[in-house]
């Protein structure tokens, strides 16, 4: 063996980049190839520079990690848990081309299931894990409590993950009992702003009273924005008796704070605030019965006066808004819609939706009366303002568009929502139906996820450009139930391509199908392994 005294790492690693035909190793051994020799001579120069380090100082080890008395996954789900954390597409599921199921999009659902089960995260993917959730804001809530204490240990020990210490109270530190009296005060009082926001929420879930008086304590000394942070918790178990609390909220320096405190009022019929809404709302609109027609008249305010500004109403409406129709919306959202059948002749809300509104205020009536059916999760005035599926997409009786649409589709009942939506669907196809799908209760129900596929199979037959369909395909493949996987074998095969087909687009419905198949019948592997003791 002869070596180069000047030989160093650098011209080991110029060698191996080069190649060893383009550059000579400045190590020669003797019967060695060249390639062998650099291997054996940058282990042999490894050795040298790991020896020639100082020994660094001690360091404390870490406290070990708190003990998950959670049940561990059964060994099958734990094998997939770790599939699903190896897959990193580049897009959605719904635009992927090839056959394969987008194993990142069904993390969601797999963490979920896990979570109903009760199991305790294995130790050895919770890097895994953190790291998909670090790029994933969605996945964060399900993530953190599937990975339970130890995600706080790991954060403290790699900054890549102080997520995890953001989204527990303190970093991890348990909340003190909630019937310890003592103990709540202590953290409320001298706690950072996570763990009183955190302590707050649990203990209005716990005692809503409670949770109120507890706030009252310190109200007057928070900062605004805490203030509004703190006030907002109290939608949880909104009830009557927030009313003088929030009547008092009324009048604090915080414009933010006195809307919100106003919206939470608005939202309890019997309030103070609500009736007198309810008076304002009630004298800007009335029946006109002279002509031959019963036609509903507004008059909208003329002026916002302090009154009015104390109980919310923004004074100055947005750019292009006009002051008095931006006064009325304020005050008819926020009036109960009890008012309305006694003012406008003992009608049902079908009925008072179906009046016509002179002079061109129908669509600002009837917008403020859809937000105040979603504020309220009046079901009667969101069926009346939805209307029929089969009336046109973005002007049912109440004109509302899709978006308000979808809003009020939420205050439904879960079977009624996907019943709406399938006929949606039937009548007008899958182009505007994205937004209704969104908030459709998974998995879809049998009515709702026949129509979808009988939508898209529509769609492939009349030759339609394929990718524009390619979102509600991926909801589809995450939202349909596992069940209809065994009839759907049919849209697997390659069909005839039409003559007016988009180039490509019958081997890119294909593949959309039979990923969706295969999707389904994955998840119900999922779904099986998750069950199995």
């Amino acid at each position: 063996m002869t070596e180069s005294s000047c030989s160093s790492w650098e011209e080991l690693v110029t060698a191996a980049l080069l190649g060893t035909e383009r550059r000579t190793p400045p190590v020669v051994y003797a019967g060695r190839d060249a390639p062998t020799a650099l291997l054996d001579a940058a282990a042999v120069q490894t050795v040298r520079r790991r020896a020639g380090l100082r020994p660094a100082a001690a360091a404390t080890p870490p406290e070990p990690a708190g003990q998950d008395p959670r049940p561990p996954l059964p060994p099958a789900a734990r094998r997939r848990l770790a599939m699903l954390l190896a897959d990193r597409p580049g897009a959605g599921s719904g635009g992927r081309r090839g056959t394969a199921p987008d194993l990142m999009e069904l993390l969601p659902q797999w963490l979920a299931t896990a979570n109903e089960h009760g199991y305790a995260a294995p130790p050895e993917l919770l890097p895994a894990l953190l790291d998909a959730a670090r790029g994933r804001t969605d996945l964060r809530p399900q993530a953190l409590a599937f990975a339970g204490p130890r995600a706080t240990w790991l954060a403290r020990l790699n900054p890549d993950w102080r997520f995890a210490l953001r989204s527990a109270p303190g970093g991890g530190s348990a909340l003190p009992a909630l019937g310890d009296s003592a103990e709540v005060e202590q953290l409320w009082q001298e706690g950072l702003f996570a763990e009183r926001v955190t302590l707050l929420a649990a203990l209005r879930a716990r005692d809503p009273s409670a949770a109120r008086e507890l706030l009252a304590t310190t109200w007057s000394t928070e900062r605004a924005e805490d203030r509004l942070m703190f006030l907002d918790s109290l939608r949880t178990g909104l009830c009557d008796e927030d009313e003088p609390f929030l009547e008092r909220a009324l009048a604090d320096r915080s414009r933010n704070v006195r809307a919100t405190a106003a919206e939470l009022l608005s939202a309890l019929p019997g309030s103070a605030l609500a009736a007198r809404m309810a008076a304002r709302a009630a004298s800007c609109v009335s029946l006109d019965r002279t002509q031959g027609q019963t036609t509903v008249v507004v008059e909208a305010p003329h002026e916002c006066d302090a009154d009015m500004e104390r109980d919310g109403v923004v004074p100055k409406p947005p750019a292009g808004r006009g002051e008095r129709s931006w006064w009325l919306g304020q005050l008819v959202e926020a009036a109960p819609l009890a008012v309305w059948p006694e003012r406008l002749g003992g009608r049902t809300p079908e009925e008072i939706v179906a009046l016509p509104v002179a002079d061109d205020w129908q669509s600002e009536l009837h917008g403020a009366w859809c937000r105040a059916a979603v504020r309220q999760r009046d079901a009667a005035w969101s069926r009346a303002l939805l209307g029929a599926p089969a009336s046109p997409a973005a002007a049912g009786p109440g004109a509302v568009s899709l978006a308000e649409r979808a809003k009020l589709l939420a205050a439904l009942p879960a079977g009624e929502r996907a019943e709406w939506v399938a006929g949606f669907i039937s009548a007008h196809g899958l182009s505007e139906a994205f937004q209704l799908l969104g908030v459709c209760a998974t998995p879809w129900a049998e009515p709702l996820g026949r129509a979808v596929v009988d939508a898209l199979n529509i769609a492939r037959d009349a030759g339609s450009y394929p990718w524009s369909f390619s979102g509600v395909m991926g909801l589809a493949e995450r939202c349909l139930d596992p069940a209809t996987a065994t009839g759907l074998d049919g849209l697997t095969s390659i069909p005839d391509e039409p003559e007016d087909a988009s180039p490509g687009a019958v081997g890119y419905w294909t593949e959309a199908f039979q990923r969706l198949v295969g999707t389904l019948r994955l998840r119900a592997t999922m779904r099986a392994e998750l069950m199995a003791r």
